[in-house]
């Protein structure tokens, strides 16, 4: 029986629909390390902070080892095929149509809840060079303003990206070198509980776990969160110019990125300032400056955590318009996403997810004090749910090459397979995790209701006959095909 298209295209879709390469070995490099360092540092560090204390830095630590093994099972699928869609086409090989469906929509999802959290940063942000200012204001001009620069083509973003990141990275190492010297050689307005790394262990302010277990717990929901959007790396695949090269370095550089620009700051910030005392109305950066009266600091920093807001929001609609984009070629999406500028960019998915951010424009409107964490918490799902697939789906095609006899991968996991269970261990603990705090909650009720809905899409608009088909995937292409090895019979 001929299957029906479920997103037909439309008759004037003779307009070319490909993408462009035009993703430079500096500007993934770049993306890979700026992925790392955005709201969740220099906003929502401050809410971790409260959690837990000092114990937080080992949170990041565990967080930082889990999301590490998750980027390797990326990498080595990315490397073994460097395609559009990335992990959603992964999911839709080895996990199913159906999962494949989920995958990809559930991680445009994310992007989008994650962009909320970032526009929502920026507002606070520019708040605190123009208090009377609504914070709305600021949120519909940035998405105005990074939407216009995502239709302007793949290399313009990636510049742009790059010297984003390039501010991040020096404004952190910066912060941290003149933590040190602030430790070490003391200046007037020093704060009068700093003591070093004594402060991190000091019993008047709660020793290293002041809110004990629970509280070292409960810091995961939001820690996990600024990690989120790392998985962007394996989106660059399909518009890089040597993926095979270039996606293992930048992933390879994830250990790194976590034990400097997490701990080392985070550190260095309660060393300066007692943990207690770093509140959650900006970011912890600039008002530890602040505090310290450095002349024009907390406003140098200021415009360090915007260009961060901004290069976060910028990597959002980047990171879902690619995904949307596969999913319509895999036919999981309308075939209006398909459409393709000159300059090689999805036009359509950048003004859907334009569009969406409008959300942050009302909530921020509305409950502009508890707009953060409920983002970020949903986020955090999101997060969680698109990682579980792409470790699902690895443990999947390590499973095909054992069984099929293929060639081995050229970027392996490592210590496999005890790291990518434990992996997925923790991925189903920090699931639990938000079920089981009252201000977490909301995010398992509305992931609940999401996949539902993404489940129902599936089965009434999608398969058609209510059961996974294989059809809907061409296994010819755009996934490569893998050789058996020598002596076996070749596929083809």
């Amino acid at each position: 029986m001929t299957q029906t298209d479920p997103f037909p295209a439309s008759s004037d879709q003779a307009q070319s629909t490909a993408l462009h390469r035009g993703l430079t070995t500096r500007h993934i490099r770049f993306m890979a390390l700026g992925s790392a360092i955005g709201t969740g540092l220099f906003y929502g560090s401050a809410a971790a902070i409260q959690k837990a204390g000092p114990s937080v830095l080992l949170a990041y630590l565990i967080a930082g080892a889990a999301v590490f093994l998750v980027m390797r099972a990326l990498g080595e699928m990315t490397v073994r095929h460097p395609v559009l869609g990335s992990f959603g086409q992964f999911a839709n090989r080895y996990l199913g149509p159906r999962w494949g469906f989920v995958t990809g929509w559930t991680y445009a999802f994310e992007m989008i809840i994650v962009a909320l959290a970032d526009v929502t940063a920026f507002g606070v942000y520019m708040g605190f060079w123009f208090p009377d200012v609504d914070r709305w204001v600021w949120v519909a001009a940035v998405i105005l303003f990074i939407g216009a620069i995502n239709l302007l083509g793949v290399k313009v973003f990636g510049e742009l990206e790059f010297w984003l990141a390039l501010i991040k990275v020096a404004a952190v190492i910066a912060m941290i070198l003149g933590g040190i010297a602030i430790l070490v050689f003391g200046f007037a307005h020093s704060s009068p509980g700093a003591s070093g790394v004594g402060a991190l262990f000091d019993a008047a302010t709660g020793g290293f776990f002041p809110h004990g277990l629970e509280g070292f717990i409960a810091s995961f929901a939001i820690v996990v969160f600024a990690f989120g959007g790392i998985e962007i790396i394996g989106i660059t695949a399909g518009e890089a110019q040597d993926p095979k090269k270039v996606i293992p370095r930048a992933i390879n550089s994830v250990p790194v990125r976590v034990l400097l620009f997490y701990l080392g700051a985070l550190a260095v910030i309660m060393m300066v300032q007692p943990w207690n005392t770093i509140g959650t109305s900006g970011s912890p950066f600039v008002s530890i400056f602040d505090g310290l009266g450095i002349p024009a600091a907390p406003h140098i920093l200021n415009a360090v955590v915007i260009a961060a807001a901004l290069s976060a929001i910028n990597s959002d609609i980047f990171g879902a318009g690619r995904m949307i984009y596969g999913l319509a070629q895999q036919k999981q999406a309308p075939a209006v996403f398909l459409r393709v500028s000159r300059s090689g960019v999805p036009w359509m998915t950048v003004l859907v997810m334009s569009m969406a951010l409008v959300i942050g424009v009302v909530l921020n409107a509305v409950i502009p004090e508890d707009v953060f964490v409920i983002i970020a918490s949903i986020a955090t799902f999101a997060t969680v749910w698109v990682w579980l697939m792409i470790v699902l789906s690895h443990l999947s095609m390590k499973r095909a090459i054992r069984r099929d006899g293929l060639l081995p991968s050229e970027f392996p996991v490592p210590l496999w397979p005890v790291a990518s269970w434990a992996t997925l261990g923790f991925l189903v603990f920090v699931l639990a995790l938000l079920s089981w705090f009252e201000d977490t909650r909301v995010a398992i009720i509305v992931g609940a209701v999401w996949l539902a809905a993404l489940l129902f899409a599936y089965r009434f608009m999608v398969s058609g006959a209510g059961k996974d088909r294989a059809d809907l995937v061409d296994e010819t292409a755009p996934i490569p095909v893998i050789t058996r090895q020598p002596g076996r019979d070749r596929t083809k």
